[in-house]
């Protein structure tokens, strides 16, 4: 449970006093609270450094993916493949109608030999003076085209061929036997089964300062609920989209049997946030009174409520980034909204801060 879904309920609790005894029902002998004091919820802040943590949906993908397809157009007589297969380093993948690719091969090889025989006689003719030196070089350069043609059409009847240029898996099959199909265009989309697995995610410029490569991140796939694993950091982008503004970074995944491409994962990290060495996260129903850059929290000092004023920083998800307090102060979250200054309070319910907003991850 998040810290602040526990204020909520605490909130719940405060409503109704009479389920005081229920939240410290527990304890084998329940603290009663002074007759005039308010039961409130609290957070107990933690010491702040400067950490703030980020969360960010993305899909699992094979790090090299690739959309094969002809250098020419034709029609699309053999797909070989299907979705899931597996294939080895050049297997035949697609194959286009190649009537037109082997009439062009064989008119440039009849090409060529025509060319070839042309210059052999004029070689004879420069040399007794019956022609001119510029006749036979233009010869010579009909026949450095002809091969350059005859290469052209060899190439293109290669490529009227698709085969896997690595081993890999077959991820999706785009078009069909039959299609007229144009160069460029997709046949299939084929993953190097080779390449590890990786999470690729969009994340707000704002999120990407203060991370960088190697840093640790915890992943969630929604394919094994209640699992994490942790990774890192391999990639960030260096441009935003035109579109959304965000960025791309990207996360190693550990060997995982059963994780396909296309699967939806979450990612959990902490960012330094520079400048906010001095910041503590606090619930955002902890804050009253924002204006600007000046806000005020109720805290707790010896069983009473004071209001203190605080620097406001802005907003982290449900949480205020606040300076001016120290770590083990209680700040009253949960009916802050019924206390007035100096007055009693018994706090019900107290939440401890994060000084690390992922948790557990390692390699920090």
């Amino acid at each position: 449970m998040t810290p602040f879904k526990a204020f909520l309920r605490i909130s719940t609790a405060i409503a109704t006093l009479g389920t005081t005894v229920a939240l410290l029902g527990c304890a084998p002998k329940p603290v009663k609270p002074p007759a005039s004091a308010l039961s409130v919820g609290a957070f107990l802040v933690a010491a702040p450094n400067g950490d703030v943590a980020v969360h960010v949906a993305g899909t699992v993908h094979y790090r090299r993916e690739m959309a094969l397809s002809f250098r020419i157009p034709g029609v699309l007589t053999r797909l070989a493949v299907d979705d899931g297969d597996a294939i080895a380093k050049g297997r035949l993948i697609a194959a286009l109608d190649s009537t037109d690719v082997a009439a062009r091969l064989a008119r440039a090889d009849a090409d060529l030999d025509r060319a070839q025989r042309d210059l052999d006689r004029l070689q004879g003719l420069v040399e007794k003076g019956a022609i001119s030196r510029q006749q036979f070089e233009a010869q010579q350069t009909g026949l450095a085209d002809a091969k350059a043609a005859r290469q052209s059409a060899a190439f293109d009847r290669k490529w009227a061929d698709l085969v896997a240029p690595s081993s890999g898996v077959i991820l999706h099959r785009v078009a069909q036997a039959g299609e007229v199909v144009q160069p460029g265009q997709a046949i299939v989309l084929m993953a190097d089964a080779t390449s590890p697995m990786v999470v690729r995610a969009p994340i707000s410029d704002r999120d990407i300062t203060g991370l960088s490569l190697g840093k640790p991140v915890r992943i969630s796939l929604s394919a094994l609920p209640g699992k994490t694993f942790i990774g890192h950091i391999t990639r960030i982008g260096q441009s935003a989209s035109s579109d959304t503004g965000q960025i791309d970074i990207e996360a190693a995944l550990p060997t995982i049997p059963g994780v396909r491409s296309g699967m939806l994962a979450e990612l959990d990290m902490v960012r330094h946030a520079p400048g906010q060495e001095g910041v503590s996260r606090l619930p955002a129903e902890a804050v009253l009174e924002v204006n600007g850059e000046r806000a005020f929290v109720w805290r707790v000092d010896a069983g009473k409520a004071h209001r203190v004023e605080v620097r406001f920083s802005g907003f982290d998800g449900d949480f205020a980034l606040i300076g001016g307090l120290a770590p083990g102060d209680q700040v009253i979250t949960a009916g802050a909204g019924f206390v007035t200054e100096g007055q009693a309070v018994h706090v019900v319910g107290s939440v401890g801060g994060q000084p690390h907003p992922s948790g557990d991850l390692t390699g920090e």
